[in-house]
């Protein structure tokens, strides 16, 4: 179904996105590029703390950071999560079609019990 590649870059998608502090990170990222400090404030956890969240998302392809100066601005990364979305449509769709045939099964079931 999927290669190697696709596979270890879906593991670390989803690991990335398997954090709650992470994903909110990416929300605010998609509305402007924010600094580690920036984007540690409304979670109260350290600095040390976010760059670890940042580096997993880094990682993932989730997130770019560039040195400025004395701080690293994070914006969104190129990954546009196409491979994690052509995953879970494959799966939607077999299991829409499973469920399907179950409704089919058990209307058929229904009718033959009157």
């Amino acid at each position: 179904m999927v290669n190697r590649m696709v596979q270890q870059r879906l593991d670390r998608i989803f690991s990335a996105l398997a954090d709650p502090t992470r994903r909110e990170v990416l929300v605010r990222l998609g509305s402007a590029p924010a600094t580690i400090s920036d984007l540690a404030e409304p979670f109260a956890i350290s600095l040390t703390g976010m760059k670890k969240h940042i580096r997993v998302l880094e990682e993932a392809g989730l997130v770019v950071t560039e040195k400025i100066g004395r701080s690293r601005r994070c914006r969104l990364g190129t990954e546009r999560l196409d491979d994690a979305m052509a995953w879970i449509s494959f799966y939607q769709r077999l299991w829409g079609r499973r469920l399907d045939g179950l409704d089919a099964y058990f209307t058929l079931e229904k009718g033959t019990e009157q």
